[in-house]
């Protein structure tokens, strides 16, 4: 039976394969640790930046349970995640000076290309606001002169002066006028 004289487990021999050993010990305890502890920063603060980018009112608070999911071990991260995936139920963010952004995208610029694809949207939008908001003043107007005319009549005797409406009344299923006389 014929036994080889030589097993080799490497292609390398001698000092060349100190070397290779050397770098492969240097990548796998300095550069790997690097590259993993910047994935994982990387990860940890997605939740933050989808927020940013949505415009989430609640973007610090967002921050702030990132950086505690660092400390317990990743457990709050999904959490975040979802926080900053879900719809926002408190009012919008409000700019430098205190207003409330506006709902409707800001008008387009000469040089955007998109005027003539959203231009005509934006004016559209622009358009049906100023509607809103000028019908919400008709309003307005008409139920101020309702409650004058209902102080006016008030102040008269009479039947619609006589008559009073209870809540507490209509709540129990009783009539929500009792006439008195």
């Amino acid at each position: 039976m014929l036994l080889p004289s030589w097993a080799h487990a490497s292609l390398l021999q001698g000092e060349t394969l100190d070397r290779v050993a050397d770098a492969a010990a240097w990548v796998v305890l300095v550069v790997a640790p690097v590259v993993v502890i910047g994935l994982f920063w990387m990860v940890h603060i997605l939740p933050e930046k989808i927020a940013e980018k949505r415009r989430h009112p609640q973007v610090k608070a967002i921050q702030a349970l990132c950086l505690l999911s660092l400390v317990f071990g990743g457990w709050l991260w999904p959490l975040a995640m979802v926080w900053a995936t879900a719809r926002p139920v408190l009012p919008a963010r409000r700019d430098d000076d205190g207003a409330a952004p506006s709902p409707l995208p800001p008008p387009p610029s000469d040089g955007d290309p998109a005027v003539g694809e959203h231009g005509a949207l934006h004016a559209r939008l622009t358009g049906q606001a100023e509607q809103f908001e000028q019908q919400l003043a008709r309003l307005r107007a008409h139920l101020r002169r309702l409650e004058q005319e209902d102080a006016a009549a008030a102040d008269k005797p009479g039947p619609a002066a006589q008559a009073q409406w209870r809540p507490d009344d209509a709540a129990a299923g009783m009539p929500a006028i009792d006439r008195k006389g």
